[in-house]
């Protein structure tokens, strides 16, 4: 009798600007730009949204973090330019803020429970990662900053805005988009937006020390309470009007590209 051929398991996805580390259920994604400061380009978006949409329902924790001194600067402004320069409209910078939002509303829709291991800086962009995911830790050493205003862009990138105040509150969240200012990780921890700060040399064991028990929680429960907490925490969002980010953003970068080139 003829042996079955055997079969072929399809190739991982190439990915260009993360790695990746399974240990279990227990998966980490980092950001692995550091030559760039971690800076969210298109490429990383697209790497992003290959490793959430492919993510294997076996992983019960997803830990996100950078490569490098800083966990992320922020957008990549060299890239705004080359979209402006192919398309004065902000087509490409339309399309870029669309992969951005569908990127963080994957990290918090995502099934299993999503920590943000914050070292360094986390900029803009950054910061938006961070804050889609379910835990945040960072480094005593670690400084935040939205600098979007002070580079005449809006604050509009993957839904920062409302989950910011959301978590934070309205008021500080004013002050800290109007001034630009930048934050230490003891601010953040204050503000909501860390729950935890640590030593960077212990940052790996907080990590661990959250995703131990989390591990070990009913899958089916888990994804209940998630999706749950999710749902309360929208209803808290009645008027987040997120979902036009990056027509805002295109819109204001085209404004001031042209206000540039004409004056």
């Amino acid at each position: 009798m003829t042996a079955p051929a055997p079969t072929t398991l399809p190739a991982a996805p190439a990915l260009r600007t993360l790695r990746t580390h399974r240990e279990g259920p227990v998966l980490t994604v980092e950001l692995n730009t550091p030559e760039q400061g971690n800076t969210v380009t298109d490429a990383v978006l697209d790497d992003l949204l290959t490793v959430l949409g492919d993510q294997d329902p076996a992983v019960r924790v997803l830990v996100l973090t950078g490569a490098g001194d800083d966990f992320c600067l922020g957008g990549d402004r060299t890239e705004f330019a080359r979209h402006l320069a192919h398309d004065p409209t902000g087509a490409g910078i339309r399309v870029s803020g669309t992969k951005a939002r569908r990127v963080c509303d994957a990290l918090t829709a995502n099934p299993a429970v999503t920590i943000a291991r914050v070292h360094g800086k986390a900029i803009g962009a950054g910061l938006a990662l961070a804050l889609a995911c379910d835990l945040r830790v960072g480094s005593e050493d670690a400084t935040f900053r939205l600098p979007e205003l002070a580079l005449g862009l809006p604050t509009a990138w993957g839904g920062l805005l409302p989950r910011l105040i959301s978590e934070v509150g309205a008021a500080r969240v004013r002050e800290l988009v109007l001034t630009g200012r930048s934050f230490t990780a003891a601010e953040a921890q204050s503000l909501s937006i860390l729950q935890k700060v640590v030593p960077a040399q212990e940052l790996d064991a907080a990590v661990a020390a959250w995703a131990r028990p989390v591990v070990r929680r009913p899958q089916a429960a888990l994804r209940v309470t998630k999706t749950l907490l999710n749902a309360l925490s929208a209803s808290a969002r009645l008027a987040d009007a997120s979902a036009l980010d990056a027509e805002l953003m295109a819109a204001v970068v085209a404004e001031l590209h042209h206000a540039r080139a004409t004056g």
